[in-house]
């Protein structure tokens, strides 16, 4: 009996199923998902580009019929309109189709409007100049984005991914009760991209905190790609070898770049959370500050090591310390303690004096403000982490 009332309900949905309703229903969701494919893969550039062919092409005749009927408020110049949009969105063979057109138009207004010695608004030598010089400027961008492989609509979400990543990868993780950090990263000239970056993770079973703050020859959009690919790169190794063999693997992966301006300078922390003690291994780069509670004076911390990239088989050397209730770890790059008319140890006394005002009220949110306070007009990238043990 069962069997029978399965039977006849699988009739009955098979005849739901056959009714006009339903094909209808599955034609719909089929052009709705076939119509969605193609807007993302147009949108990623993956898709065809006809779309927008077609509706450039329906422009350039509006536009020739407007400057035919009112030349004064819709001139022959008025071309350049679909030019410069079709620049942006079409591949260099639909585009030349799109200059034809152009063309032609050009060619139906100068007969239709007469020489254009006769009167104001005609197809004059300068209207064909311009015309064409955006045509010609509109193919160098179409064919330059066509060999990088990176449409318009993709370029600008890719970029901003990129520099989402980094500061991704830039974020320090959450700390223990008793403990605070804090980062700030500043590039040069208002830049997105810099070439400071910060790779961090919690080892140990959590009880270990290991940052590694480097800075990439170079600056700005210049060392953003460098810096881009070392992070990722930095963050893959920390965490999966021993604290001490993370500089040396750092070094030899610089080095297998065989990049002209290939060198870097890097600080690595590695900090147990349940006792303050730390080890900092250095390859080059301005030494680390500790202020001492006890005492209210700030101590140079510098392990010893080259900079990553120089040579290979190189040794870096820890320094130890103790963080103690109420002590400061701070680290930072040089473009915030260094420039042209300022040497290194000049910026470390002017960095610990504007330090030393933040001694009395806690160090929550003072990372921005050094920077602005020490390097706010600097010409270079700045990076400033801080490391607090609360008393």
């Amino acid at each position: 009996m069962a069997v029978r009332e399965a039977r006849r309900e699988r009739r009955v949905r098979r005849a739901e199923a056959d009714t006009f309703t339903a094909r209808m229903k599955k034609r719909l969701h089929r052009a709705r998902n076939v119509l969605r494919k193609s807007g993302v893969d147009y949108f990623r550039g993956d898709g065809s580009d006809w779309v927008a062919l077609a509706g450039l092409l329906v422009t350039v005749p509006m536009i020739t019929c407007g400057t035919i009927v009112n030349n004064v408020w819709c001139a022959p110049a008025a071309l350049v309109l679909p030019i410069v949009a079709g620049g942006l969105l079409l591949r260099p063979a639909s585009l030349l189709g799109l200059y034809a057109a152009s063309a032609v138009a050009l060619i139906v207004e100068s007969v239709q409007l007469g020489p254009y010695a006769e009167g104001p608004s005609r197809v004059t030598p300068g209207v064909v100049l311009v015309v064409a010089a955006c045509g010609f400027f509109g193919l160098l961008i179409a064919q330059f984005r066509s060999r990088v492989g990176v449409p318009w609509r993709g370029g600008g979400t890719m970029l901003f991914d990129l520099r989402e990543r980094i500061r991704v990868q830039s974020k320090l993780p959450r700390l223990p009760r008793g403990w605070h950090r804090e980062m700030a990263l500043r590039p040069a000239g208002g830049q997105s991209f810099s070439g400071d970056f910060v790779v961090a993770a919690r080892t140990n079973g959590g009880r270990t905190l290991e940052v590694v703050l480097t800075d990439v020859s170079g600056k700005g959009m210049d060392a953003g790609s460098r810096a881009l690919l070392l992070s990722g790169a930095f963050g893959g190794l920390l965490g999966s070898l021993p604290p001490h063999a993370f500089l040396p693997a750092a070094n030899g992966y610089l080095l297998r770049q065989d990049w002209d301006e290939g060198f870097a300078t890097s600080i690595h922390l590695v900090l147990d959370l349940e006792t303050g003690d730390y080890e900092l291994f250095s390859a080059g780069h301005p030494p680390g500050l500790q202020l001492s509670a006890g005492s209210g004076r700030w101590e140079e911390k510098t392990g010893q090591g080259p900079l990553l990239g120089v040579y290979d088989g190189a040794q870096f050397d820890p320094v130890k310390g103790l963080l103690r209730p109420g002590d400061v770890l701070m680290l930072f790059t040089d473009g915030l303690v260094e420039t042209s008319d300022r040497d290194i140890a000049e910026g470390i006394d002017r960095l610990t004096g504007e330090a030393d005002r933040y001694v009395a009220g806690g160090f929550h949110g003072a990372a921005w403000h050094l920077i602005e306070a020490v390097a706010k007009d600097v010409n270079d990238d700045r990076a400033l982490l801080l490391i607090c043990r609360e008393a």
